[in-house]
């Protein structure tokens, strides 16, 4: 059930999170440099020191995407008929939890250490 849930609204994050952010990208890109150099300082660098407002959404979009596609691929497969029983299912649903943390985890420790 919290798979499901979290489905849904990882989607729905996604989708409206996501849109509004590449707007006001689109918009501060239109309005000139200054709008963009400001875009750019509250999603990434504020006076040399890293944003934590940039950590959030980044983090918080990317935890969404794992989760979503994890599920996702967790629904694929109950859709061929296989994981339909209680012990599979339920551990199927526990590791997209586990994988989604963890390949965020490994996203986010590339982009900060570099490659």
């Amino acid at each position: 059930m919290l798979v499901s849930i979290l489905h849904r609204a990882t989607g729905d994050g996604m989708a409206l999170v996501g849109s509004v952010l590449f707007v006001w990208w689109l918009a501060a890109l239109a309005a000139g440099e200054a709008a963009y150099a400001q875009f750019i300082d509250i999603f990434t660098v504020s006076s040399g020191a890293p944003n934590i407002i940039g950590y959030i959404f980044g983090i918080g979009l990317t935890l969404s995407f794992f989760q979503h596609m994890s599920s996702g691929i967790r629904h694929f497969v109950l859709d061929t008929g296989a994981g339909y029983e209680l012990k599979g299912n339920r551990r199927g649903a526990q590791g997209t939890i586990v994988i989604s943390v963890v390949l965020t985890a490994a996203y986010w420790a590339y982009l900060i250490m570099g490659s």
